[in-house]
């Protein structure tokens, strides 16, 4: 884990931003593929729900990697 403040706010920030960006492009990507097997143009969807899910499984590395869950490594829970 990393030792700094700073770099461990900006991997949980960046796992927090990554995870609906990769949401958003797989719905992207769901209706454009409904879109075209209906019959219609939409454009191409497989690179779309690839990188969906490239965002979305670096989104939640990032989160699990920086400890979001238990909050800045080495800080002790007040109880």
């Amino acid at each position: 884990m990393s030792s700094s403040p700073v770099r461990w706010y900006l991997k949980a920030q960046m796992g927090v931003l990554l995870l609906p960006v990769g949401l958003c492009l797989f719905g992207e990507a769901v209706s454009r593929r409904v879109v075209q097997l209906m019959g219609g143009q939409a454009g191409e969807w497989f690179w779309t729900g690839a990188l969906s899910l490239i965002c979305i499984n670096a989104g939640i590395g990032l989160m699990i990697d920086s400890g979001m869950t238990k909050g800045f490594p080495g800080r002790t829970p007040n109880r």
